[in-house]
């Protein structure tokens, strides 16, 4: 079993990552690649640098200390060449203000349970920790050491996934796992794999056995601009899930599209398709639930989260 774990982030008093107050872990590492990724850093399998231009000061000291040449400085700011680097990460630790900062960090099993048993104060009866990422189950060893110490410990424990792993991922979790929530994006295998870099077939296989294995399941789907956001694509979802899961799913959210990590591209140098793409409108939302829901003996199986505009 693994010891380590190459995480991203920590997030704490979250309200999104399942229910009451929870401390979210971040892990690095993605099977897919979403073209609408929230999480750009969350993708690679290693630990990235990114550029913060509010944060630089101009002061070189990251360019001076680069013994690849990876880093030039222009009137604009740094320009990090990232074919010449090779993570050594001098130059973040030269880097006075943070501008340069360093994403994925190796923590041990239980250095991560003692940061996060500290936060039990707040999580009341219904919060606990969310694994999440990236796809926190490439690293399954990890993670199934740590819901185990998690559960050992009295903490409600939830598992954010894409799905898109081998079923024995999830047999390794499954024991110390209060809730999965559970990505399912298009039902179309051949857009699925145009938008994410694979197709579903792995995906709701997988969802399938967890109902049958008796998993709690919180379904959720990114409600994207010009993607996903066909009453169609709505329909087809709320079909599968009333054919093959209805039993065992808690609640389905429909997650609106955000565009609050515009900035997490610009740090990674990176372009993004829906930099330009508008929030989704409130009467989309409520008209997708609608038809969503319509299929289901409980309306309020279906909800919609996130910022939207009023028409």
């Amino acid at each position: 079993m693994s010891d380590t774990a190459l995480v991203l982030d920590i997030q704490r008093m979250s309200t999104e990552d399942g229910p009451g107050l929870r401390t979210t872990v971040f892990l690095k590492g993605c099977t897919l690649a979403c073209k609408w990724c929230h999480n750009p850093e969350s993708i690679a399998c290693f630990p990235e640098l990114q550029w913060h231009k509010e944060r630089c000061i101009g002061c070189r000291k990251c360019m001076n200390g680069c013994h690849n040449g990876a880093i030039s400085f222009h009137s604009s700011g740094i320009t990090i060449d990232r074919s010449r680097c090779s993570g050594c990460f001098v130059c973040a630790e030269n880097c006075p203000t943070e501008a340069l900062a360093v994403k994925g960090k190796r923590r041990t099993v239980d250095e991560l349970f003692k940061m996060l048993i500290k936060d039990c104060a707040y999580f009341g009866n219904e919060g606990g920790v969310t694994l999440s990422g990236g796809e926190p189950l490439i690293q399954a060893d990890f993670a199934s050491g740590l819901l185990r110490k998690l559960r050992d410990a009295g903490i409600d424990t939830a598992v954010d996934t894409a799905g898109n792993v081998p079923y024995a991922a999830f047999e390794k979790v499954l024991p110390f796992t209060d809730r999965f929530l559970y990505d399912i994006k298009l039902m179309d295998p051949a857009r699925h794999k145009a938008l994410t870099g694979a197709d579903n077939k792995r995906i709701l296989e997988n969802l399938i056995n967890l109902a049958h294995d008796g998993a709690k399941l919180w379904i959720r789907t990114p409600v994207i601009p010009g993607a996903t956001d066909s009453e169609e694509n709505i329909s087809a979802i709320a079909d599968f899930i009333h054919t093959c899961l209805e039993e065992r799913i808690e609640r389905w959210e429909l997650c609106a599209f955000n565009n609050l990590c515009k900035s997490k591209y610009a740090a990674m140098g990176l372009d993004w398709a829906y930099n330009n793409a508008p929030l989704m409108h409130a009467n989309t939302m409520r008209m997708l639930v609608s038809a969503a829901a319509e299929k289901f003996h409980s309306k309020a199986l279906v909800s919609y989260t996130g910022a939207v505009q009023n028409q």
